[in-house]
């Protein structure tokens, strides 16, 4: 796997970093560190703007087209927006005299989720500029969250409550946890009958230890599913496929489970890919691909035969550790945060795109980089760094052309190629 671009500590001073692909274009990343300042760069590592805020970056996230960047910070009461496409910042004032905790944009439509640190919601419409603030929604922070595919928005707090909410923000579920709840999702259990009504089931992890699964249509029998000990507390959990759920332990274990009721905490796999620690998962369902990182290492998986290993990734340099993995949505490229304070990203997917002229060959070998060989005739191997990345490439006697769309640039070869 090639590396595309690195930032450095010095670019985005002070850990934890938190980061956010553009979501469904993959071309810009948002970038924060203790720094009180949203860095946008764009897919080849280069600054494109940058977002000022009162206080560190609480939480970030982009609207399911990847038009609009919502941030909201310490000290602020307001939501700070970015649009990708004119590349300007606007504020929200969210009406809330408390902290915000929590922030969550819909994944079919145009409402975005605030929730606040003393349990209050807002929910606000970025089409209509409508906001529906819901106050008491919990009595304690709000710590967590998803929407369905339905537009319903499941909610996790401190005061160890999961409710399930409609747009409107009334509620419509909720039940009570052990433990504080952590990273919300919504899925679909696997299901003897085919018709099940869209994304039913809610699963939280409880006090980093069990998984908790909860059926909208049968609230009264939850699920919670408890590991082995050693593996350690769970940091991170992925649906993918057909009802499976893939989850991550900090002691370096890597393990699938299935939620069909005949084999429910069943686990259908099981890896110790880190020695020490494992630190996150990610899913790419473009490349059918899992990665996990932990200790310095990132491992990639193949979702249909999870025993065959695809790439190893060693950063030797990073002594610290690593933090966070995050593929952008076309599976292209593949980012991880580290606990250094630096953010790598990688190229796992590349198009195959290329052009011949009698025995010569020209192809892209990177996302900005072309390379020209002819083996018949001897010729020294050339790279040819291009402007954009192509959609085509042609090669001709003298010449290399890419292009984009309806433009071409043109690029001269020297006499050995």
């Amino acid at each position: 796997m090639q590396r595309v671009f690195t930032l450095s500590e010095k670019n985005l001073q002070g850990t934890p970093i938190q980061y956010s692909w553009q979501k469904t274009l993959g071309n810009y990343l948002a970038v924060t560190g203790a720094n009180q300042t949203v860095k946008i760069y764009d897919r080849h590592g280069q600054m494109r703007d940058e977002i000022n805020l009162p206080g560190n970056c609480i939480a970030m996230d982009w609207d399911k087209d990847g038009d609009t960047l919502a941030v909201i910070a310490d000290k602020s009461s307001s939501v700070y927006l970015w649009d990708a496409n004119t590349n300007k910042n606007s504020q929200l004032d969210s009406g809330m005299r408390d902290q915000m905790s929590f922030l969550l944009w819909s994944k079919i439509g145009v409402l975005l989720a605030v929730g606040t640190a003393k349990g209050n919601l807002l929910i606000y419409n970025l089409q209509t500029s409508r906001k529906i603030p819901v106050l008491g929604k919990h009595t304690k922070r709000i710590t967590c969250g998803s929407w369905s595919s339905q537009n319903l928005l499941a909610l996790g707090s401190e005061d160890k409550m999961l409710t399930v909410s409609n747009q409107e923000g009334d509620t419509i579920r909720q039940t009570t946890v052990r433990a504080d709840p952590s990273d919300v999702q919504f899925s679909v259990m696997k299901t003897d009958e085919r018709a099940s009504a869209g994304e039913s089931t809610v699963s939280v992890v409880v006090g980093k230890k069990t998984l908790f699964l909860f059926n909208l249509s049968d609230p009264d029998n939850p699920i919670e599913l408890a590991f082995q000990q050693r593996y350690g507390n769970i940091v991170a959990y992925r649906w993918y496929g057909d009802g499976y759920i893939m989850i991550g332990f900090s002691q370096g274990y890597f393990v699938v489970i299935s939620t069909h009721i005949r084999e429910i905490g069943q686990e259908l796999f099981q890896a110790h890919n880190h020695k020490d620690s494992l630190t996150s998962i990610s899913i790419s369902q473009a490349l059918n691909k899992a990665a996990s990182c932990g200790d310095n290492c990132i491992k990639i998986h193949d979702l249909s035969e999870l025993k065959e290993m695809y790439a190893i990734v060693n950063l030797d340099d990073e002594t610290k550790g690593l933090d966070r993995l995050s593929w952008t949505d076309d599976g292209q490229l593949l980012a991880v945060s580290t606990q250094r304070g630096t953010l790598h990203v990688f190229l796992t997917k590349l198009p195959v795109l290329g052009d011949t002229c009698g025995t010569r060959i020209a192809y892209l070998t990177s996302l900005l980089e072309v390379t020209v060989v002819n083996h018949v005739e001897g010729d020294p191997t050339t790279t040819v760094s291009v402007e954009v990345e192509p959609n085509f490439i042609a090669v001709g006697p003298y010449h290399l052309a890419v292009g984009m769309n309806n433009r071409a640039w043109f690029y001269a070869l020297g006499e050995n190629g």
